[in-house]
């Protein structure tokens, strides 16, 4: 799995002219599914994405209580290093992938995180304005 987290004044997603999800001074992560990901990797990252101290004063969004938008993105594994073409093979299909999306989004709820998120399988709208900027990619 991996986590692209982001520190933001604000970020939203669209869906067909419909915000569907929206925060102001918190994270937005975008989430990658890999085929070997799991319900125990997806709490794992979720942990880790609310104790991540990149929030001002080197706070996490646990300390702060910064919300968070959770936007699923299976190009964090596409693969250019061949060509032009980006290939997508490393992204779990989204069977698999939406419901450990599900699943982070879940074990932040339980961790007491004010959770937004994206639309599966939708065209999706993701605007933010980054503050730092910091940026910090998760692999697990």
């Amino acid at each position: 799995m991996r986590a692209l987290i982001q520190t933001v004044s604000r970020a939203s997603v669209t869906v067909a002219g419909e915000v569907v999800g929206e925060i102001k001074d918190g994270l937005l992560v975008l989430l990658g599914v890999t085929h070997t990901d799991t319900v125990a990797t997806a709490e794992t990252i979720a942990r880790k994405v609310h104790e991540l101290r990149i929030l001002d004063g080197e706070r996490s969004a646990a300390d702060a209580g910064a919300p968070i938008l959770v936007v699923s993105q299976f190009t964090l594994y596409g693969d250019a290093r061949k060509g032009r073409r980006p290939t997508w093979s490393a992204a779990a299909p989204a069977e698999v992938a939406e419901p450990l999306v599900e699943a982070v989004v879940t074990a932040l709820r339980q961790r007491g995180a004010t959770v937004e998120t994206g639309r599966f399988r939708t065209h999706m709208l993701v605007e933010s304005v980054n503050v730092g900027p910091n940026t910090v990619l998760l692999e697990l």
